[in-house]
């Protein structure tokens, strides 16, 4: 999809569908804004009168659409409401261009046009919308045997009265393309079956995307992984036919003295099916289990735009070991005691957690490097989404800097994180009685035990862990979200390192 700015009014654009965000006291008799009042004489006073008979009174989320009749050179216009203005955030731009792009696509497709109620954050603003039209127009219909094309959106246009374009808006617009092109790669890996996107193949759609951006791409196989002595990583894969591969992608600024700094670190999970292993999960628990690597996913797709447009002064370094976890004659048991690349040693009491025993040895792996920071996201607990919902992001860490910068990060990306304690007493439950540790515990708590486990393995390097298991993926369209993988976690982590490099 072609989007692209103009200074022009909306009435004056020429569009399929027309669409104008407006706040609740837009619609009130001492309320009102010039766009508005523009469309409403365009329509011969008819919009707002027929918004109201309608109930459309400018709430959050709500949408009410007019034909035009012929009054304007476009069939449709669209009113999004953003609630009241004193509780504005730029997360509502998003949400309203993602619905505009959705009721474009709902009516035929065509060229849609979005007016931006712009304010000081201008710049803030259009990346917004920039990104819920990405988003919104986004669709995983690969493997459909009819796609129906003829209702893509084939332009989208952001308005911006008032506001001539230049090179802020430019960048902003630049920058939305980039994390919604980057947000819906995620998706689409999150939404591959696992038939087709095995762990080499993982790493080899990776390499693919990720060439040319200037990063540095290895993929190590199972001989390395031996080599590695990541023997938690290897006791998960060895249940599968399918062999284990550990991918390491580096972004190295220019300049020897920038490429020297510590670099941040980036984990993510990559189980790209996750069966339970002897631990079997029932049957209707397996179904979605092909998106078990939406960390990894969002990794993947952070780099490319950190590498693409971000460009920061310090290193980033992406690590992700990814396997099947499979019942065979040679999977690991419960009871089993596997080591770790560091030494410890793990009784397994439950093989359906595995996520933690793969991230443990590329965790201390990834801490070798001495970096800045690391942070892991992971589809890791279902206890997470218990405590949390569908829609909240788990967030664990000590390092108050590093913890308060990921908080600020995901908030400025209109992404919902929420920290979690990381109680004392909830990680006796991981004593063993023949091992340093074991990988599970009680039912109780287990999103916070799963973080306990996971700290055992960076040492003193700053840590961030983000479970996602529920926001990961969404069982309906909402805003700019549509029905499958989501890729929560791309948004924030490019602006995190766009803010540890100073540019937010």
């Amino acid at each position: 999809m072609d989007i692209q700015l103009s200074a022009n009014a909306l009435v004056d654009t020429k569009a399929n569908l027309l669409t104008l965000p407006v706040f609740e006291e837009d619609l009130s008799k001492k309320g009102g804004t010039e766009a508005l009042a523009a469309l409403d004489g365009a329509l011969g006073k008819a919009l707002l009168t027929a918004a109201a008979q309608e109930g459309f009174k400018g709430k959050a989320n709500q949408k009410f659409v007019m034909h035009t009749l012929g009054k304007l050179s476009t069939a449709r216009v669209l009113l999004v409401g953003l609630g009241a203005r004193e509780k504005f955030r730029t997360e509502a731009l998003r949400v309203a261009a993602g619905t505009a792009a959705k009721e474009a696509l709902r009516s035929g497709g065509g060229t849609l046009a979005v007016c931006a109620p712009l304010a000081a954050a201008a710049e803030e603003e259009v990346r917004a919308i920039v990104e819920g039209l990405g988003l919104g127009a986004y669709r995983f219909d690969k493997w459909r045997s009819k796609k129906d094309g003829a209702k893509a959106i084939s332009k989208a246009i952001v308005c911006t009265p008032g506001i001539k374009r230049n090179a802020r808006l430019d960048r902003a617009s630049s920058l939305g393309k980039a994390v919604a092109s980057a947000t819906s790669f995620a998706r689409d890996l999150v939404n591959e079956p696992a038939i087709s996107l095995t762990p080499t193949a993982l790493a080899q759609t990776a390499q693919r995307y990720l060439k040319g951006t200037g990063l540095q791409v290895t993929v190590h196989d199972r001989e390395k992984i031996e080599a590695l002595k990541m023997g938690m990583f290897l006791g998960v894969a060895q249940g599968s036919a399918e062999p284990p591969r550990l991918i390491e992608v580096r972004y190295v600024p220019k300049g020897a003295a920038a490429a020297k700094s510590k670099p941040l670190a980036l984990v993510g999970k990559a189980i790209t099916f996750d069966s339970g292993g002897l631990s079997l999960k029932p049957a209707d628990a397996m179904v979605d289990m092909k998106t078990d690597m939406a960390g990894s996913a969002a990794v993947f797709a952070a780099m490319h735009v950190i590498a693409t447009e971000v460009q920061p002064r310090f290193p980033v370094h992406a690590f992700v070991g990814t396997c099947e976890n499979m019942p065979s004659g040679t999977s690991y048991r419960p009871g089993d005691v596997l080591t770790s690349r560091i030494g410890k040693t793990v009784e397994v009491t439950n093989t359906d957690a595995e996520g933690r025993l793969v991230l443990g040895d590329v965790l201390s792996y990834a801490c070798e490097s001495k970096p800045r920071g690391v942070i892991d996201l992971a589809t890791l607990t279902g206890a997470c989404i218990v405590a949390l919902g569908n829609y909240t992001v788990g967030t664990f860490g000590r390092d108050e800097e590093l913890v308060g910068a990921v908080l600020d990060a995901a908030r400025a990306a209109g992404e919902d994180f929420w920290r979690l304690p990381l109680v004392p007493e909830v990680k006796d439950v991981l004593k063993s009685d023949i091992a340093d540790m074991k990988n599970a515990g009680v039912r109780w708590g287990g999103a916070i035990s799963a973080a306990h486990f996971l700290e055992e393995f960076v040492g003193e390097t700053p840590w961030v862990h983000l479970d996602i298991a529920g926001p990961s993926t969404s069982d309906k369209d909402r805003g700019y979200v549509s029905k499958g993988g989501t890729g929560v976690g791309v948004r924030t982590l490019v602006e995190l390192v766009r803010r540890l490099d100073g540019q937010g």
